[in-house]
């Protein structure tokens, strides 16, 4: 598979991670967070947090489409998936049982997935 069949994959999963926070905030960010995604507050959070993931998945996307320009959106992924992971690594004590381990190897691995697709693109 090549870096760039990589990288549409991991924007496609962003994507509808974003999407699933935008559309229904409280089912999905309840895994993360719990209780407090069943309130207005941290609704607006996620899908604030959900509107992030798709923007960057829609500009990764078309700078792969346009063949230049992918690193900087990758970047911005990273940057993005590691606030997500610091955040939830803070606040570990008090997230559902299952959140940290889930957040930790999908974030934790799309860092890492990031980390070599923006040194192998552009």
């Amino acid at each position: 598979m090549t870096a760039r069949t990589l990288a549409r994959l991991q924007a496609a999963g962003r994507a509808a991670l974003g999407a699933g926070l935008a559309a229904a905030p409280g089912l999905v960010a309840g895994a993360w967070v719990g209780a407090p995604a069943d309130r207005r507050p941290g609704q607006a959070l996620a899908i604030g947090l959900g509107a992030r993931d798709v923007a960057l998945a829609l500009g990764t996307l078309r700078a792969l489409s346009a063949r230049r320009g992918a690193r900087p959106w990758l970047r911005a992924g990273i940057a993005a998936d590691l606030g997500d992971l610091v955040a939830t690594l803070r606040a570990r004590d008090e997230l559902p049982p299952l959140a940290v381990p889930v957040v930790a190897a999908v974030a934790g691995g799309s860092v890492l997935l990031g980390a070599y697709l923006q040194a192998a693109l552009d």
